[in-house]
């Protein structure tokens, strides 16, 4: 395998739902992982910062617009069916107002942004795009971070 290691930048937009927070997804369309769900994200561009790259990925993917975020994980993704591999960065922000969500990007996005629980993510099993995925495991293995997303 060769190529280039790429920075990559998978937001968790939460929304409390009753006692619980549910996380927005899309199906992947048109790049690698097509098919799978997502977070909202991309690429990270020379001399932005993980926020900014957060903020301006999700405002041309949602129609939201989010300011505040912080890092939360890190995995290393590599997809060797796919010659890719990927820091991926994962950014967390909590939204109170939900109501603007659509797809901007249909030729991304397979249909519409669906919120879903930690439970439903989880069940999704190799459905899942493998940085979340790996977000996921990474989850289940520390009560930390897991209570830094669901919290």
């Amino acid at each position: 395998m060769s190529g280039q290691v790429q920075v990559g930048l998978g937001n968790l937009i939460r929304h409390k739902f009753g006692d619980e927070y549910k996380f927005l997804f899309a199906k992947r369309k048109g790049s690698h992982g097509a098919g799978k769900w997502s977070l909202a994200g991309g690429h990270l561009e020379f001399g932005e910062t993980f926020a900014s790259c957060a903020e301006r990925e999700t405002l041309e993917e949602t129609n939201l617009a989010i300011s505040e975020w912080r890092a939360v994980h890190t995995t290393n993704d590599i997809m060797a069916d796919e010659n890719k591999h990927y820091v991926t960065v994962f950014m967390l922000a909590t939204v109170d107002n939900v109501a603007g969500v659509r797809t901007m990007e249909p030729e991304k996005v397979d249909g519409d942004w669906h919120w879903l629980t930690w439970t439903e993510m989880k069940q999704l099993g190799d459905q899942l795009f493998l940085p979340v995925a790996h977000l996921i495991k990474d989850a289940d293995a520390s009560p930390q971070l897991r209570t830094q997303l669901l919290e």
